[in-house]
């Protein structure tokens, strides 16, 4: 008994506790990681490139086409009519394909995502170790630095500044600040300072997993292929029964009524033929070769470093209007170096510019003014962001004392800063490294002219540079409380600033950035630049990427925050510079509601919301943890580079996934009319189940692995399903009418029922694979090849002796053949007139951009 209850606890009290003092000093030792493994107490989290094994095998298997075929099957079955299960044996050899396939490409990518992601800092045994997110175990102690993302939850030990991003729980964008005891939760996202945590929830029991859902699940990933294929098989669900039931009755009718059908049993023969139409009426292939489109393209973009996290995300960027670009990480390759430095008089202005390295390279403080002593403090700083990690060549001078206080650079507020004590001797105050756009809403000291300062800024900025301001001020009264304290959560900066010193920073622009570019311009993809840094430099350097557009860089700071002027601004400008973080996600939420399907770029903790809010987040492989967490697609080697062969990639499943709509609504289509056509006239079907499904086989089941991974270049325009819905109207309409034609002619002439279903076989098949010549147009070398393979494969199954006794085939009279062969050529010809009907009416021009769009038919 006892040991029941012990069996019946919570893993987790089953751990031996450990020291407290002990912990937060030296962290687990290995005996402990290794009884909270066996306890199964790792943050074991579920991994979300690709979808679950289980929801894998719900996709394919829990579908309603495939309730419907296993319903038919059954009824096969009972009947006894085994050789007409083909269909089945076709569906179910659907169903393994792609479960393969999908499980196949999700290994893939599962390997891939795992090898990329981030590692977690933790202490263990008293030393600080890097693993992987799902090796921490329940109260491992973490370590947090500015852009991490929170991988478990747990319990703030000590604070450095810690400032965490709740916004992907809250929709509070406010940074909350952390301190010890505050409680921390997985998923959040550090934007500033530092600091360590115990781990108190792991696994399924932290905040992670929830969050991972709520964060990959933000919105339902804006497929029009996903939204076709549901209201395809909404409308299907809808009306198959009420057409299953004509068919079945006008199959009982023209077997002499529902009495004599019954008493001679004629009535297997109408459930026998209904369940052909019905079958016929399924495109059981369509959601699957979608699938398999999505997969291979996935797998096919993670060789070449581009990892989908949401494989519709691949048509996702085939789709997107407008791409914005964060200019730093994205137009710039995310290198930051010094460009030169200058001390400022008493009033703010530069006293000379010095751009050469070695004269800042002054080893001894002694030797060193005390403004580079303080920009060395900062670049060598173990959480200093790109910019100021970039002072450690030129400034080398490390004060020999150490600061009081400091507060960690945030994006929110644009500054860090630190503060000496008046044992620092010259240093002793309060020192601000940060945009010099802070001096406007600073009390500065009154000889400073800040608007000559910041023209001089301006100016700088003008040239594709970064300023920073190094300003000081005293401390007026001790370090206490009242001094220090709002100073440290960035709430206001100290009174009597001074400039002290302007240093520059030049970005590395990627060589690969302009021709990127200009391949979106000539795709018609509009392209918008939002940064946080200075309008003009930003300016600057979109003019050297080759980005057109008039005047400067619009300043965000200066705009409203009212919904309708930002929708406004990012309809006529282009570039933005001093974009805060909110005013990013506000910036793509305006241009959805403008009605364009945005994707954005960025790598930076700046940048989460925006990517998150994006119908199309891009995060760089060597970005911020938690934007990457939040974005669909990963650039793993951070090339801007990659971008066109993800849009080709995207055009080319939108293509054939039209290609193959067109083709699958074409055999519903055609499959409903003709049901209805000889429930009505009570004519007997044409068809039984295996001459059905092997003229499916020949015109769309064997092609359709083809067309799902067939080269494309077709531009996306919106109305694919109304598109594929103007293909298979007038195609169904010729394929019926030459079967109506060649069982007319049967009926009246008297040949028998296996003759007209032998002629009807032929006229089907040649009349459809003269459909699938015009999916495939223009017609390459391969293209030709699989259509004439078609056609080889049509006469082995007419001729071949086998094949004939299967499919109860009767040599048609010679008649019965050359109506077939007139009513077949007549079909086409009506297939050739509608596709060119269809043509002219795609090739309309677009009231939205004046321009033709190739059709997926004609690629």
């Amino acid at each position: 008994m006892a040991r029941a209850k012990i069996e019946e606890r919570d893993p987790a009290e089953l751990r031996s506790a450990p020291d407290p003092e002990v912990l937060e000093s030296k962290g687990l030792n290995s005996v402990q990681v290794s009884e909270r493994l066996q306890l199964q107490l790792a943050n074991v989290q579920p991994h979300t490139t690709s979808r679950s094994i289980a929801e894998i095998l719900r996709t394919h298997l829990m579908t309603l086409f495939n309730l419907i075929i296993a319903v038919c099957a059954v009824i096969i079955i009972l009947l006894g009519r085994w050789l007409d299960l083909l269909f089945a044996i076709a569906a179910v050899g659907n169903v393994v394909i792609g479960l393969v396939q999908e499980y196949s490409a999700k290994r893939k990518l599962d390997g891939i995502a795992l090898l990329h992601q981030d590692r977690i800092r933790v202490l263990r045994d008293g030393m600080i170790i890097q693993i992987h997110r799902e090796q921490v175990v329940l109260d491992d102690v973490l370590e947090l630095r500015r852009g991490d993302q929170v991988p478990a939850d747990g319990v703030v030990l000590s604070s450095n500044d810690l400032d965490i991003d709740e916004s992907m729980l809250t929709g509070e964008s406010v940074p909350v600040a952390k301190r010890r005891g505050d409680g921390i939760l997985s998923g959040t996202a550090v934007i500033a300072g530092s600091g360590r945590f115990v781990v108190t929830a792991v696994g399924e029991r932290a905040h992670a997993v929830k969050l991972t859902t709520a964060a990959k699940k933000y919105l339902k990933i804006n497929s029009e292929i996903r939204r076709a294929l549901e209201r395809i098989a909404f409308w299907l669900s809808i009306v198959l029964i009420p057409i299953t039931a004509v068919v079945f009755n006008g199959q009982m009718l023209a077997n002499g009524g529902w009495r004599t059908a019954w008493a001679t049993g004629e009535w297997r023969e109408a459930l026998v033929t209904a369940v052909a139409s019905i079958t016929a009426m399924v495109p059981q292939g369509l959601a699957l070769m979608t699938t398999i489109a999505f997969a291979v393209a996935a797998v096919k973009l993670a060789r070449h470093q581009v990892l989908i996290q949401e494989q519709p995300a691949v048509e996702i960027l085939a789709r997107v209007g407008v791409v914005c670009l964060d200019k730093t990480g994205t137009l710039t390759d995310g290198t930051i170096v010094f460009h030169g430095s200058t001390s400022l008089d008493p009033a703010g202005l530069p006293v000379g510019w010095e751009r050469s390295t070695r004269a800042h390279a002054v080893h001894s403080a002694d030797g060193a003014e005390p403004w580079q002593q303080v920009l060395a403090h900062f670049g060598h700083d173990e959480a200093a962001n790109p910019t100021a990690a970039a002072l450690t060549v030129p400034f080398t001078a490390i004060p020999a004392h150490r600061p009081a206080y400091a507060v960690q650079f945030s994006s929110m507020r644009r500054w860090s800063a630190v503060t000496f004590g008046e044992d620092a001797g010259r240093l002793a105050g309060h020192w601000v490294l940060g945009a010099p756009e802070i001096l406007k809403d600073a009390r500065v000291a009154s000889e400073v002219d800040v608007d000559q300062l910041l023209r001089h800024t301006d100016g700088i900025a003008a040239q594709g540079l970064r300023t920073l301001l190094l300003a000081h001020a005293p401390v007026v009264g001790p370090l206490d409380e009242a001094n220090t304290v709002p100073l440290r959560k960035g709430q206001t900066l100290p009174p009597q600033l001074k400039p002290v010193a302007l240093v520059t920073f030049k970005e590395n622009v990627r060589r690969d950035a302009a021709t990127t570019l200009e391949y979106f311009r000539e795709q018609e993809v509009s392209l918008k630049v939002i940064s946080g840094d200075n309008p003009k430099t930003v300016a600057a350097v979109a003019r050297e990427v080759g980005l057109e557009f008039e005047g400067e860089g619009i300043d965000a700071s200066s705009l409203s925050a009212d919904p309708d002027v930002l929708r406004s601004a990012v309809a006529t400008h282009n570039v933005f510079g001093r974009v805060t973080p909110e005013q990013k996600a506000a910036m793509v939420e305006a241009l959805q509601a403008n009605g364009h399907v945005v994707a954005m770029t960025g790598d930076g903790i700046n940048d989460a919301l925006a990517v998150k809010k994006a119908d199309l987040g891009i995060a760089m492989g060597s970005g911020a943890p938690a934007t990457k967490a939040v974005s669909r697609m990963v650039l793993l080697d951070g090339k801007f580079s990659r971008l066109p062969s993800v849009l080709e990639e995207g055009r080319k499943v939108i293509a054939n996934t039209e290609r193959l709509a067109n083709l699958f609504l074409a055999k519903t289509a055609y499959a409903i009319v003709l049901g209805l056509f000889f429930a009505l006239a009570f004519w007997h079907f044409p068809f039984i189940p295996r001459q059905f499904s092997t003229a499916d086989f020949i015109i769309l089941g064997l092609p359709a692995f083809v067309l799902a991974v067939m080269p494309s270049v077709q531009r996306y325009r919106r109305g694919f399903l109304k598109r594929s819905a103007m293909f298979a109207i007038p195609t169904s309409v010729a394929i019926v009418m030459s079967l109506i034609a060649v069982s007319a002619f049967g009926r009246r002439f008297g040949d028998s029922a296996s003759e007209i279903q032998t002629a009807s076989f032929i006229a089907l098949t040649l009349v459809g694979l003269w459909v699938l010549n015009t999916a495939l147009r223009p017609l390459t070398i391969p293209r030709v090849t699989l259509i004439s393979s078609m056609y080889v494969l049509l006469g082995l199954v007419l001729l071949v002796p086998i094949s004939q006794q299967y499919h109860l085939f009767a040599l048609p009279t010679a008649e019965l053949l050359a109506a077939t062969f007139v009513a077949s050529l007549a079909g086409c010809g009506l297939v050739e007139l509608g596709h060119r009907g269809y043509v002219a009416w795609v090739e309309k021009p677009s009231p939205s951009r004046g321009t033709s769009v190739i059709p997926a038919a004609q690629q």
